[in-house]
C-alpha cells in the first residue's frame, strides 16, 4: 500500500504518458477482475467453512464424494472464459504499443545500458550524454535499446513500461512521450550484478524551447580543458576510461564533458555537489560495489583539485 502514495516518484499508478495510461488502464481492468475472482473464491471458501464444520457431538463420518462432473466443467470452463476476456484489451494494448502513433513530433535516442550506468545518444543530434534523459514535451520519443555487456531493463514507471537490453548486435525499442515537463526517475528492472540498485537514471520532460537550449549547450565546447584540473585528471588516467572533448577520449565511462550540467551523479546515486563527488573520488567501489571505476588512491588536495575541476564542466 505504501508504494501506492502518489508523491512516489516510481507510481505507476500516477502516469505522465500515453503510454503509461495505456498500461495502468490494462492493469485496472485486469486488476477488478481478479478482484472479482477473490471475492467469489473466498466467499465460497469461508460459506464452506461454516456449513459443513463438524458440528458439536457429531462423530459420523461425512459423506464420500467421489467427483462432481457439473462442478469440474464448471471450474474448468470459467478460468479459461476469464483469460479469454482478458485477452482481448491485453492484444489491444501490446498491439497499440508496438506501433507509435503518428500526427507528433519524432525525438530519437540510442539507449545503452553499461554495468552500472546509462548512456544515451542523440543520433540525428550530435549529442551524448549519461545518466540523464532529455526529451521535448508532447514529441513522441523513439529509443533503440542495446547493452554493452549483459542484460538490462528500461523501465520509466511513470512514462513506459519495462524493454530489455540485450548484448552484442541485437537491439529492441520503445516509444513513449510525456504530456508536462518535469523530472521522472528511471532505473535497470533486470538483476544484473552487484550494483543493480544504483542503475538508475533520470528523465527531463523539457518544453521544446528548453530543449533546444539544452542541446545547444550540449554541442558547446567542453567548459575547461586546461589547468590543474585538467592537467590531474590526464596524470591520473582518468581520460583512459571517460571523454572529456578537447582533452581525452575514454570510451569506458560517462561522458564527462557536460558533467556540471547533469542534477546527480554515480548514475543517480547522488545528487551533485562538492561532498558527494569528493565521496565518490575518494572510493567509487565502497558506494558501487563492482564498479570499473577504481579507487585512484587520491590525496584530499588531489579530490578537492577534481572536484573543483568537473563542477566547472558546464
Amino acid at each position: 500500500m505504501a508504494a501506492c502514495s502518489p508523491a512516489l516518484p516510481q507510481n505507476t499508478l500516477a502516469p505522465a504518458g500515453e503510454v503509461a495510461r495505456d498500461i495502468l488502464g490494462l492493469f485496472q481492468v485486469i486488476f477488478w477482475m481478479a478482484a472479482v475472482v477473490f471475492v467469489v473464491v473466498q466467499g465460497l471458501l469461508i460459506y464452506a467453512i461454516f456449513r459443513f464444520r463438524r458440528k458439536p457431538g457429531d462423530t459420523a463420518i461425512p459423506a464420500q464424494v467421489h467427483g462432481n462432473t457439473p462442478l469440474e466443467v464448471a471450474w474448468t470452463i470459467a478460468p479459461a472464459v476469464i483469460l479469454a476476456v482478458i485477452a482481448v484489451p491485453t492484444i489491444g494494448t501490446i498491439g497499440k504499443l508496438a506501433e507509435p502513433p503518428d500526427g507528433k513530433p519524432v525525438a530519437q535516442v540510442s539507449v545503452t545500458g553499461h554495468q552500472w550506468w546509462w548512456e544515451f545518444q542523440y543520433p540525428e543530434l550530435g549529442v551524448l550524454t549519461a545518466n540523464e534523459l532529455h526529451i521535448p514535451v508532447g514529441s513522441r520519443v523513439n529509443a533503440t535499446l542495446k547493452s554493452a555487456d549483459i542484460i538490462h531493463s528500461f523501465w520509466v514507471p511513470r512514462l513506459s513500461g519495462k524493454s530489455d537490453l540485450f548484448p552484442g548486435s541485437r537491439t529492441t525499442s520503445r516509444w513513449f512521450d510525456a504530456d508536462q515537463p518535469g523530472e521522472y526517475q528511471g532505473q535497470c528492472a533486470e538483476f544484473c550484478g552487484a550494483s543493480h540498485a544504483h542503475m538508475k537514471f533520470r528523465v527531463i520532460a523539457q518544453t521544446q524551447a528548453d530543449f533546444d537550449a539544452w542541446v545547444r549547450a550540449q554541442k558547446a565546447p567542453a567548459a575547461a580543458t586546461t589547468g590543474a584540473g585538467a592537467t590531474l585528471f590526464t596524470n591520473k588516467g582518468c581520460g583512459a576510461c571517460h571523454t572529456i572533448e578537447g582533452l581525452a577520449q575514454g570510451k569506458v565511462g560517462p561522458n564527462l564533458t557536460h558533467f556540471a550540467s547533469r542534477g546527480t551523479l554515480a548514475a543517480g546515486e547522488f545528487v551533485r555537489n562538492d561532498e558527494n563527488i569528493a565521496t565518490w573520488l575518494r572510493n567509487p567501489l565502497a558506494v558501487k560495489p563492482g564498479s570499473q571505476m577504481p579507487n585512484l588512491g587520491l590525496s584530499d588536495s588531489d579530490i578537492q583539485t577534481l572536484v573543483t575541476y568537473l563542477q566547472a564542466l558546464k
